[in-house]
Order: structure tokens, then sequence, then C-alpha cells
């Protein structure tokens, strides 16, 4: 392959992989911006499969579990969860 056809190439995937649309967690990047907006989508909050609400009165049992969500959650936004007992923004 010539020097010139290997630019060429290189110019091209180039292109093609500034093209590729936003990932999941780029898309999904508005609904971590903050509890109201995580509720807007998950009422009751979003938190890891085996989570325990850590509370004095009654506990949540009504979030979203999902270890992926939580993760991705906690990636966008660390502040969702200010008491760290794995529940973003859990509401009774």
């Amino acid at each position: 392959m010539s020097m010139r056809t290997a630019t060429a190439v290189l110019a091209t995937a180039a292109m093609a992989v500034v093209a590729v649309p936003a990932g999941p967690a780029q898309a999904a990047t508005g609904v971590w911006k903050n509890c109201t907006s995580v509720q807007k989508k998950y009422p009751h909050g979003v938190g890891k499969a085996k989570a325990k609400d850590r509370t004095s009165g009654r506990p949540v049992t009504t979030f979203r579990r999902s270890d992926s969500l939580y993760a991705q959650a906690m990636r966008a936004n660390k502040g969702l969860d200010r008491d760290k007992d794995g529940i973003a923004c859990e509401k009774r």
C-alpha cells in the first residue's frame, strides 16, 4: 500500500470515528444532572440490586434496582447518593 493510500484510509477512518453517535452514558447525562431529573425517569430513585435504605423511619423499597444504572449515575454525579447507602435519589 502506498503512503498516499494509507493516508487516505486513515483520514477516512478518523472521520468515521468522529461521526459515531453518543453512547448511552453520554446520552443519559441529562438524566443524572440532579435528583429532580432522576425522579422524572425513576420516581423512587435508582439503587444497587441489594441496597438497603439507611433511615431511622420507614425504609425505601420501591427504587429501581440495577447495579449498572446505579454505577452510571455515580459516574455522572456522585452527589446523587448523599448518604452513601447504595441508592441514588431515593424518595418515599
